[in-house]
């Protein structure tokens, strides 16, 4: 296999991993009342293509769900960033 896609497959596991643990992490500091996740670090963590498991632990942790910008923006960059990948795929830069 292309060390390139070990690589990039790799960090992507790693990045939806850490978003949907941020998810879970602020969903149980709002039950505790406790200090939460700012919006802007879940986004980011989206951003750096951890929207899938930004928009996983979203739904699985029914956290965020009635907040517009995050039901919308959440799968549209999970979309965006399939997509990214998948043109890289085509162009042989990921395998």
């Amino acid at each position: 296999m292309n060390p390139v896609f070990i690589a990039v497959l790799g960090a992507l596991l790693l990045l939806n991993l850490i978003s949907f643990l941020l998810m879970w992490h602020d969903k149980r500091c709002a039950e505790k009342n406790q200090r939460r996740v700012s919006e802007k670090t879940l986004f980011l963590s989206a951003v750096l293509f951890g929207a899938f498991g930004g928009t996983l632990g979203m739904f699985v942790f029914r956290h965020k769900t009635k907040r517009w910008r995050f039901r919308v923006f959440f799968p549209l960059m999970m979309v965006l960033q399939a997509a990214v990948l998948g043109y890289l795929w085509s162009r042989g830069v990921l395998g």
